[in-house]
């Protein structure tokens, strides 16, 4: 499975952005697939996961409000809204699936991941 992950740009504070992760595969409606974010000089973090049962979605308390993850199982890709975007969400983002169906907030537990998106927000 390879993912795509596009959307990114230089943007204003305030402004919002949609970020895309297009899947080589239809992916399953039993995959949680997830965002993550490198900033220069910082690990990579957590930013929303999307998965099928329980929690349908989960979000860094960073972005909670702001930023809204969801998918297309048909068209295969999953979508990262954000909006009010902070100069601190400056960093490439990058989308990942999970053999798993439970949404996970660790790196590890995602398998596949896309080549990453960059997003800059200036003030």
């Amino acid at each position: 499975v390879q993912l795509q992950a596009s959307g990114g740009g230089s943007v204003q504070a305030g402004d919002s952005l949609r970020l895309s992760c297009a899947s080589s595969k239809r992916t399953s409606s039993n995959n949680a697939m997830g965002w993550f974010r490198q900033a220069p000089g910082k690990e990579r973090e957590f930013v929303a996961a999307i998965g099928w049962g329980g929690p349908a979605a989960a979000y860094a308390d960073s972005v909670k409000g702001r930023f809204t993850i969801s998918r297309d199982i048909a068209k295969g890709t999953v979508y990262l809204q954000m909006n009010s975007l902070k100069p601190e969400d400056t960093a490439i983002y990058y989308c990942a699936g999970s053999r798993r169906a439970s949404i996970a907030m660790n790196a590890g537990a995602y398998t596949y991941w896309g080549q990453g998106t960059q997003v800059t927000v200036s003030s």
